[in-house]
């Protein structure tokens, strides 16, 4: 086995580290703003949870048939066009990496602002969050940090840290919040309503990095054998620290007092631990989230990347410096999510990206059935298990998500639809400067 190629255990580590950022430190506070039922709340992880593994299972057998790294753009240039292909890779480029980024950065942010004060100064927040854009840039545009094992030790202290959180905040708490997580009358309707589907979108988001080893998979050791165990292995670990977290967020802080709010896990810890405790708990929150941000400029910036070397027009963006670091690529990402920190809401940012990555995901694992019919002789080292009905029940949760979003945050659902209509035309320019 090559030593140049990455082991099961640190691509593992990536999709889990992937996963474990922004979206479960933030989305309960606006959950609580339609539904306060602790029984659909624990409901909609458990749910998202299902539709990750569903669509980790499909993509699984995606990867194992066509192990090259990009992800969806190496998936739906061969199963569709290479117009779909590049624009799902516009995408990943301009929300796909930089929506993450921009939010994990603002969290970080009103984590750290929140532990070490208790005036809330929405600039200082902005400040704060660009500037650690800022730093991390000029880092990993100018020299190679980090490796395998580093990330390995990120993602073991992630997981240790909110084990820790829960069980600590399960056995302090002398008076748990009166919140019922056993269905009570009226939960049924609210399983159904458009209200849990928007709220899905919150956790769909959370859920975002569970294909994050596709990616890599030029890069990975026996892709097509081991590429679908970790798929699969990670996000069946994150959905349990989901559900575990919210869990414990809602057994120890009053509703009304995370309704809106971007930093529930700071709320949660200083009701449990005092302010103390709490503020101390909300620097750790923080500084976890540092290398959330750190490894999505790492990623991301390769999506731009692969895309400049495919495309000989837009070859200035797969430019590299003398250590090999696609800088040119890193400094775009990161002005796009300068802009996304600077001109917009947390909540405005978590519909748009989420709505606009399911779109791409959807598209994705539609793909399954297109690829078995025009392809029926590819080697498949993976086959979906219980296929057809991990791919059925992702599209079919996901479709009526998407649908809903449109509904009710009709703004949100088109600017997504704007991202993908600018990169058709910028791939119908690209293409035709290419001939």
């Amino acid at each position: 086995m090559s030593s140049t190629k990455f082991r099961y255990m640190t691509v593992t580590a990536v999709v889990i580290a992937n996963m474990v950022g922004t979206g479960v430190f933030t989305s309960l506070g606006f959950q609580l703003l339609d539904i306060r039922s602790g029984f659909v709340l624990l409901a909609l992880w458990a749910v998202g949870g299902l539709a990750a593994v569903c669509g980790a299972m499909t993509y699984a057998e995606l990867g194992a048939a066509m192990p090259r790294s990009g992800g969806e753009y190496n998936f739906l240039t061969r199963i569709y066009h290479p117009a779909a292909g590049f624009v799902s890779g516009w995408v990943s480029s301009t929300v796909g990496f930089a929506g993450p980024t921009a939010l994990a950065a603002m969290t970080f942010a009103a984590y750290a602002t929140s532990a070490l004060s208790e005036d809330a100064n929405p600039w200082l927040e902005k400040a704060l969050a660009a500037g650690l854009v800022i730093l991390l840039t000029i880092v990993h545009a100018t020299s190679r940090r980090g490796s395998g094992g580093l990330q390995l030790i990120f993602t073991i202290l992630k997981i240790t840290v909110i084990v820790l959180f829960c069980i600590a905040v399960v056995v302090i708490t002398d008076s748990p919040q009166p919140v019922s997580f056993f269905p009570v009358a009226g939960d049924g309707a609210l399983l159904t309503s458009s209200e849990f589907a928007v709220a899905l979108i919150y956790v769909s988001f959370a859920y975002t990095g569970w294909n994050a080893a596709t990616y890599l998979s030029s890069e990975l050791e026996q892709p097509q054998r081991t590429l679908p165990w970790i798929l699969m292995g990670g996000t069946l670990v994150v959905t349990v620290l989901y559900v575990s977290l919210n869990f414990v967020f809602l057994y120890a802080a009053p509703m009304d007092a995370m309704v809106g709010q971007v930093e529930v896990g700071y709320i949660a810890a200083e009701t449990a631990f005092g302010e103390i405790g709490g503020r101390f708990t909300g620097l750790i929150f923080a500084m976890l989230l540092v290398s959330t941000v750190s490894a999505m400029t790492i990623a991301g910036p390769r999506v731009i990347q692969v895309m400049g070397e495919d495309f000989p027009a837009l070859k200035a963006l797969g430019r590299t410096n003398k250590d090999g670091i696609p800088s040119t690529a890193i400094f775009i990402q990161s002005a796009i999510v300068l802009l996304f920190i600077m001109s917009s809401t947390f909540e405005s940012v978590l519909v748009f990206s989420g709505f606009t990555l399911a779109l791409n995901s959807f598209a994705t694992v539609l793909g399954i059935f297109i690829m078995r019919w025009r392809q029926p002789e590819l080697p498949r080292p993976y086959r979906t298990f219980l296929y057809p009905l991990p791919p059925l029940i992702y599209l079919a949760l996901t479709g009526w998500t998407l649908w809903f979003v449109l509904i009710s945050r009709p703004v949100e659902g088109l600017f997504g639809f704007g991202i993908i209509s600018t990169g058709l035309i910028f791939y119908l320019l690209s293409a035709k400067k290419s001939q």
